[in-house]
């Protein structure tokens, strides 16, 4: 009797031990989901694309495990667990590296315009300070074959941008378009990686708005830095 008392006991332990280690991290879930949904709201899936898809594949990929479990009778989800924290580690990682190449973008669209603006004020001097009458044409004539001489080179290399940085882009464009017809050598690239074609016909669009040529280039894809 008692041996039956001590194995029934033995039973009980053993399930309730089973039952715990059989019980859905619905907590961990639940951050990793909170963690990507706040990668996304830093617009990873714009900046920094191909390493949110990694993350939110490394999640799709704990779902299914997580089912496949619940559909066995001696669950196991301790391993699950250790990805759910690893997944966490990473989506944050993930919205820092967007937070950090939105400020990137924004010091590129801003050291374009700093440069586009120094032609523009080198223009305005030279002609202020050209002289009048017949020798005044004859000197700005002279700058403006200079001007046509020079080759202002701009390429484009974002990769990503959202809606704000797109609008800086196309008043860049348009100013390249301004000095272009003025007579300057301007030549635009546009780079684009192999499959994106949203980022290619991006550029096919600005192109058409601001009427200026731009020269297309495909490059290979961005490698995840996860």
């Amino acid at each position: 009797m008692k041996n039956k008392v001590l194995m029934g006991l033995a039973a009980i332990a053993m399930v309730a031990v089973l039952s715990s280690c059989g019980k859905v991290p619905q907590a961990e879930i639940d951050a990793a989901n909170a963690a990507i949904a706040a990668a996304q709201t830093a617009e990873a899936n714009v900046y920094v694309p191909t390493e949110f898809a990694a993350v939110q594949d490394s999640m799709n990929a704990i779902n299914a495990a997580v089912e496949a479990q619940k559909g066995k009778l001696f669950k196991k989800f301790g391993p699950i667990k250790e990805k759910l924290t690893a997944t966490v580690t990473l989506a944050n990682k993930v919205a820092a590296d967007a937070a950090t190449k939105k400020e990137e973008v924004k010091a590129e669209v801003t050291s374009l315009m700093a440069s586009i603006k120094t032609v523009l004020d080198e223009n305005k001097t030279l002609i202020t300070k050209a002289p009048r009458g017949k020798e005044g044409a004859a000197v700005l004539e002279q700058i403006k074959s200079e001007r046509k001489s020079e080759l202002f080179n701009f390429c484009f290399d974002f990769g990503y941008f959202n809606s704000s940085s797109g609008k800086l882009i196309l008043d860049i464009c348009k100013i390249l378009a301004r000095l272009h017809g003025r007579g300057m050598n301007v030549k635009v690239n546009w780079h684009y990686e192999t499959g994106d074609l949203d980022m290619y016909e991006v550029g096919q669009e600005i192109s058409r708005i601001v009427k200026l040529q731009f020269d297309f280039t495909e490059i290979e894809q961005r490698q995840a830095t996860i």
